[in-house]
């Protein structure tokens, strides 16, 4: 496992798209292609399972510096109504654009930090939203949560709003990894909004871990899993610290990187952390999640309904989802659309009445029989090729690729199908690498993604 390790631990996508973001067309996409294909999604699901939001809400009191996502850090409050406002005109636009009432199905609310906005402003915002639209009848409604900023009042009025599932961002709970980080949040912060949500009646509570952050140590992470596993939440994600210094600047520096856990060391806490869920009843999922056997994502994994997509892994799917919001992205299932990533330009574009798109990727025929492959593998751990429609002309050099993984026993290859073995799961972004018709015709010239292991 050593020399595995070693040997598979290179730059990789997470695939939570293909093509992945930095192999869209250069060109973007033309916006009469994206209202086409968002129709045409739309058209073609909208009455059989609905679509999807995601919302993103990128305000945050403080930065935590292992964080890339696109964030702006303010204590002024008052940001709070224009970017409501914003959105809800942005969902207008949309709305305009289908023509029919959406049956909305799922809705997440990412970040940032949703829960720093106020209660009476979250209110403003679903309701705004379904002025115009209907609820599914299986909805599913999730967000995420600070720990330190979520309030009982929160809680009561999102779920009253729809939410049965949050989740929060924990990271880890010792002392000295929070201080590198800068996530300060207390075991009974924590404990406070778990029980809180359970109280209330959420279906779902999640809770966030990253292993490979500096200064962990086996004991640490021993330490911070029985303190998670003592509060019982349905879903845990355990996630390997992405480390992209290079997207994020000196906001991911807050320590050296010979603080940070390396290789066979870095795989440890993983498998420590592995072994103490499957010991405290939980199941894993895909990839970096476990959930109780209780909990709708494992329900989803037994019934292969498992989906992924910008929100990560979802226990159900729908074709169309539009993103809402600074930097959102939406997906049509036939093409990608990212927003402008700068809330002044996102506000600019919504002023002059334009949709606040600025790059965006038009999915060939071959894309979406790749991007098929690769949800098959993130999601079931294997794919099938026997199909006709799941073909590919590069099919035989694809599966060259795989040769050598099959001959280390990380997945087996038959006539007409792959199954990803047990041993096999944590090289599970190389497998799907290996099916990456993008990233072989470009090899890229600087790094771009982080380590998959």
């Amino acid at each position: 496992m050593h020399n595995l390790i070693q040997k598979y631990n290179i730059p990789g996508p997470r695939y939570t798209s293909y093509p992945t973001v930095p192999y869209w067309d250069k060109d973007g996409i033309p916006l009469d292609n994206w209202i086409s294909t968002i129709k045409k999604s739309f058209k073609e699901s909208n009455t059989t399972e609905g679509i999807s939001l995601y919302i993103h809400l990128p305000f945050c009191e403080s930065l935590c510096t292992f964080c890339a996502c696109n964030k702006r850090i303010t204590k002024q409050h008052s940001v709070e109504v224009p970017y409501v406002d914003m959105v809800l005109k942005e969902w207008s636009m949309y709305c305009d654009i289908l023509e029919d009432k959406p049956n909305i199905k799922e809705i997440h609310l990412g970040g940032g930090t949703p829960t720093f906005f106020s209660s009476e402003n979250l209110s403003k915002l679903i309701h705004g939203i379904f002025k115009t639209a209907n609820k599914a009848e299986d909805f599913e409604f999730s967000y995420e949560g600070h720990p330190n900023y979520t309030t009982k009042e929160q809680l009561q009025v999102l779920f009253d709003l729809g939410f049965t599932r949050n989740s929060f961002g924990i990271q880890d709970y010792d002392p000295k990894v929070q201080k590198a980080i800068n996530r300060i949040q207390s075991f009974e912060a924590v404990k406070r909004v778990t029980k809180n949500s359970r109280a209330i009646g959420y279906d779902s509570v999640s809770h966030d871990l990253i292993f490979g952050l500096p200064f962990q140590t086996e004991e640490s992470i021993r330490e911070t899993i029985k303190k998670t596993v003592e509060l019982k939440p349905d879903r845990i994600a355990y996630y390997s610290y992405a480390h992209v210094p290079w997207i994020k600047g000196n906001g991911q520096r807050g320590f050296k990187d010979t603080d940070l856990p390396q290789d066979d060391e870095k795989r440890a806490l993983y498998e420590l952390g592995k072994q103490l869920f499957f010991d405290a009843g939980y199941v894993e999922i895909g990839m970096d999640h476990f959930a109780l056997p209780t909990d709708s994502m494992y329900v989803s994994m037994k019934n292969k309904s498992l989906h992924r997509n910008f929100m990560g892994y979802t226990s159900g799917k729908t074709k169309l989802m539009i993103g809402l919001g600074v930097s959102s992205i939406s997906d049509s299932w036939y093409s990608f659309a990212q927003n402008e990533k700068n809330i002044d330009s996102y506000y600019a574009r919504l002023e002059a009445n334009e949709l606040p798109i600025f790059k965006g990727h038009l999915l060939s025929t071959e894309d979406l029989v790749v991007r098929q492959h690769i949800l098959n593998i993130m999601c079931n751990l294997q794919t099938s090729w026997k199909s006709p429609e799941m073909k590919l002309n590069a099919l035989p050099e694809l599966l060259s690729h795989l040769k050598e993984m099959e001959a280390d026993g990380i997945l087996d290859v038959f006539e007409n199908h792959l199954v990803v073995k047990e041993e096999g799961r944590m090289f599970i972004r190389n497998i799907c690498m290996a099916f990456d018709l993008k990233l072989h015709e470009s090899k890229p010239e600087t790094k771009l993604f982080s380590m998959t292991i």
